[in-house]
């Protein structure tokens, strides 16, 4: 329950953002995140080498993302019904290429791509994509959507931080919210450090304060709706418990996981919100 502290300064909070979105401060960042949702009959993954049986290994890892990716379905992902159609996920490839990761490095082996770690981008064929989904009782995840503002808070220890556009402390989790995004087909923008000052956002603050709130502060910098996602870290659990929330279609949605590493609490948080506006229910 909200104090009627805190009640009053989301007050102020909301009248400040609702200036600073006249100004449109983020539409640069707007510009950056918002390819995120194209290409969405396309998946990439790491292999080693561009031999046949890695990439097979990789059309198959492929496959599931992209059902997941244009479906919006993350309840897919690990379900056993895709394992037959992964044994022969080749037939559903119209296209793949690869880019290598150590690109100006030096070979390390006697023939030069053996054992070096490559991007394998793979293009399904969309019809035969909507076949597989149509026979899992899911249908493509066609129209357009929308932008998330995405507001995480990081806490280990007495480390706290929310994960912005433009501060170095948050680097890698930008480049993993942005890498997640890409893998589930959603585009996504990210607070400045400016604006959450301006705003008067701290980062104790952004799950506590009122929807209102956050949702002003995600139309400043080109949000349609805000998702929420609060990480501690937990030594007992060797990784980080998480909390997600959405407010959409009508009310809040809330969801957790506990021990995982930030990169899989990204994938699972933005996963989670496209399947709720996907219209295939809540995550487990």
């Amino acid at each position: 329950m909200l104090t009627r502290h805190l009640t009053k300064r989301c007050s102020g909070v909301v009248a400040i953002i609702i200036k600073i979105s006249l100004i449109g401060s983020l539409a640069n960042c707007h510009n950056t995140f918002a390819a995120a949702a194209e290409n969405l009959y396309r998946a990439q993954t790491i292999v080693t080498g561009q031999g046949e049986v890695n990439r097979i290994i990789g059309f198959a890892a492929c496959l599931e993302d992209v059902l997941i990716k244009v479906s919006g379905a993350l309840k897919l992902e690990g379900d056993p019904r895709l394992n037959a159609y992964q044994s022969r996920s080749a037939d559903f490839v119209s296209a793949y290429s690869y880019h290598d990761q150590m690109s100006g490095t030096p070979k390390r082996d006697e023939q030069g791509t053996r054992d070096r770690p490559y991007d394998l981008i793979v293009d399904f064929d969309p019809v035969k994509i909507d076949a597989v989904l149509a026979a899992l009782s899911l249908k493509p995840w066609l129209v357009r959507r929308p932008v998330l503002a995405v507001f995480v808070e990081m806490e280990q220890g007495t480390r706290k931080y929310i994960v912005t556009s433009d501060e170095k402390q948050s680097d890698m989790q930008r480049e993993s919210l942005l890498a997640a995004a890409s893998k589930r087909g959603i585009a996504i923008v990210l607070p400045s450090a400016a604006l959450l000052a301006k705003a008067g956002v701290a980062m104790e603050e952004v799950s506590a304060i009122a929807p209102a709130a956050v949702a002003a502060v995600a139309a400043g910098q080109g949000g349609e709706l805000a998702l929420i996602g609060h990480l501690v870290w937990s030594d007992q659990e060797l990784g980080w418990t998480t909390v997600w929330q959405l407010d959409a279609q009508g009310r809040l949605h809330r969801w957790q996981l506990k021990g995982v590493t930030f990169d899989e609490a990204f994938r699972r948080g933005l996963g989670g919100a496209a399947q709720i506006l996907s219209g295939n229910g809540d995550p487990e």
